[in-house]
Order: structure tokens, then C-alpha cells, then sequence
């Protein structure tokens, strides 16, 4: 992928994407489901999510936000999650498919 002159990926500069903006972003949402992680797993998982190398000098913005949001999450208390959805039928487990398998064969 292409960038541009200020170092963010094309994609991003089209888009109108601050790098600044992005990382804080991922990271606040990453602290929500992701609680308690340390330095090299938050390392592992920006690596994961930002693969362009132009992103590669915002790691430190994104562990510094990760647990400033952490820390944040941790003082509010945990957010309330919606119940599951009801689609009006009853969820069944797969047993064997084995028997129907071998009779379409036959």
C-alpha cells in the first residue's frame, strides 16, 4: 500500500483518517472486550490489527491509550450488556449427520 508525504497508508489519507484518532479509537474499543492485558499482548494485538508498516510508530500511542481506557472502564464500572436477541425458535445441536451422509450415497 501506498502513502502519502505525512506517512499515514493512502487508504487512510483518502478516508480522512487521523493516525492519532485511529489507534485511540481500536484501543478504547479493544480495552471494552479485552480487559487486562499486558505490554507484549497489546504489542501482539496492534501488530495483528495495523499491518501497513506506516502504522508500525503509532504502537506506543496505542498501548498508552489501551489503558488509559482501561483505567477509565475500571473507574465507571462495567457496562451493561443488551440481553441476547429472541428469534422466536428454539436453538438445536447437531447430533450425527453421518446416517444422512451414507443414505444419500446409497
Amino acid at each position: 500500500m501506498e502513502t502519502i508525504n505525512d506517512g499515514r497508508p493512502s487508504v487512510c489519507a483518502e478516508a480522512g483518517l487521523a493516525c492519532e484518532t485511529c489507534v485511540s479509537a481500536t484501543a478504547r474499543q479493544l480495552a471494552g472486550v479485552c480487559k487486562g492485558l499486558k505490554g507484549k499482548m497489546i504489542g501482539q494485538l496492534f501488530v495483528q490489527l495495523y499491518t501497513e508498516p506506516a502504522c508500525a510508530r503509532m504502537h506506543g500511542a496505542f498501548a498508552e491509550a489501551y489503558r488509559e481506557a482501561e483505567t477509565e472502564l475500571a473507574e465507571i464500572g462495567e457496562p451493561k450488556v443488551a440481553a441476547p436477541v429472541n428469534y422466536g425458535y428454539e436453538r438445536r445441536e447437531v447430533g450425527s449427520a453421518r446416517s444422512r451422509v451414507m443414505a444419500a450415497c446409497a
